[in-house]
């Protein structure tokens, strides 16, 4: 899923000022070439004294590397930053982001060409409209590229999708969870891993990990929440072979009364609890609290508790709270520490997390496009970034998944990796 945390700052005005100018004399990556510097002779110099030597042959020059075309479909909004414009509040929250990825994917390109590949670099607004989005996909240079990414929010890849049912290259969906099933596009690369490979994560993990005998969900009523369990129970019996109970109610006003006897006073009861709706979180995990105190409680959630501001660490901790989660940094490692030196030094802002998205795909898709990879087979090479990893199943008709989330549990009021 796709989630931000709020402790970087948003976009400022003089990073639109860099992103413009970016736009303008960057857009392009060629390998950069430094010209001979001429020698100016003054009076001083003495004749050159010419010798029966034979003139020395100069250096053959390198060919230089074939610039592969990207095109980049971002939802800008750059009609509003025209004179006499604004941006909504929502317009320009949507451009912060755009502007953000967009120069944390051209760092990736510029990194990669220091290495002696070329890149060609086409930036278009999709305005985060649909018929913008019709627009763009027939237009002949974004045809003729070797990579589309983008665009971003589903109506538009929908829209976009459409009108290419059969190219013969990938059109990356660069931040979106919506299921690949929205689209019918068998050359979708869908980096966001959907939420039911967040529910399969979980599954896979209780079984191999855990091996519970059993494992209860607390469903609130509403119907959404089956998108998770759904897969969850598939993925549950389909691993155990039906030996691990799957058992699910319906919690009414946190009474969780119905459940004690089937519990156990020392082994851990696995809880899955899907869903989002803060009025049922907030009495369900007190009663959760409480049952606590007798018996031993693992809880696994929502991938969006990650960023529930009601939800409070200490209770998390408490109940030995799991979630699933595509956006963890490591801000410790030396990987991140180089990539934030880099982004700083060139954009003079510290990066989002949009930015760090942004990063890690261009790393990936150039280093593919640089090995001149074949799209067209079944699988794509796996790839640890800063954000997240990428790990791709293709699937017919719908193309190729990032399938991998990172299982974290909350530990010293802090969401911890531990798979």
């Amino acid at each position: 899923m796709t989630s931000v945390r709020n402790h970087r700052p948003q976009l400022s005005g003089n990073k639109w000022f860099i992103f413009v100018l970016a736009l303008i004399v960057g857009a392009c990556s060629p390998k950069i070439r430094t010209a001979p510097s001429s020698t100016v002779k003054t009076k001083t110099e003495k004749p050159v004294i010419k010798t029966d030597k034979p003139a020395e042959k100069p250096p053959v020059k390198a060919p230089e590397a074939k610039a592969h075309v990207l095109s980049l479909i971002l939802p800008l909004g750059l009609d509003h930053a025209a004179a006499g414009q604004t941006y909504t509040a929502a317009g320009l929250k949507k451009a912060n982001m755009a502007a953000e990825y967009y120069q944390g994917f051209k760092l990736a390109l510029d990194s990669i060409t220091a290495e002696g590949a070329n890149f060609k670099l086409q930036v278009f607004d999709s305005k985060d409209d649909v018929a913008q989005s019709h627009s763009l996909a027939l237009n002949p240079q974004i045809k003729a590229s070797e990579l589309i990414i983008g665009p971003v929010f589903p109506d538009d890849v929908k829209a976009f999708t459409a009108m290419l049912p059969s190219a013969r290259k990938p059109i990356v969906s660069p931040l979106s969870p919506a299921a690949p099933s929205t689209f019918n596009n068998q050359n979708l690369v869908t980096m966001t891993p959907p939420l039911e490979y967040h529910a399969m994560g979980a599954a896979t993990y209780i079984v191999k990990s855990l091996k519970p005998k059993k494992v209860f969900i607390l469903n609130s009523g509403f119907s959404d929440e089956k998108l998770y369990t759904s897969p969850f129970k598939r993925t549950v019996d389909s691993l155990s072979k039906r030996k691990i109970q799957v058992i699910t109610i319906t919690v009414v006003r946190g009474n969780l009364t119905s459940l004690l006897k089937q519990l156990s006073p020392s082994n851990q009861n696995i809880f899955l609890v899907p869903s989002t709706k803060q009025a049922f979180l907030m009495v369900t995990l007190r009663s959760l609290d409480t049952l606590s105190k007798k018996y031993p409680v693992t809880l696994f959630g929502h991938p969006n508790w990650e960023k529930f501001a009601f939800l409070k660490s200490a209770l998390l901790q408490r109940l030995n709270t799991h979630i699933t989660s595509t956006d963890k940094v490591d801000y410790k490692s030396s990987q991140t520490n180089t990539f934030l030196r880099s982004y700083r030094r060139t954009y003079r802002t510290e990066p989002t997390d949009f930015a760090i998205k942004g990063f890690d795909q261009g790393l990936y898709f150039a280093k593919l496009l640089a090995d001149n990879e074949d799209f067209n087979k079944p699988d794509l090479e796996d790839f640890s970034g800063i954000h997240n990893s990428f790990h791709f199943i293709k699937k017919p008709g719908v193309g190729w998944i990032n399938t991998h989330v990172d299982i974290l549990r909350y530990e010293n009021f802090d969401l911890k990796k531990v798979q």
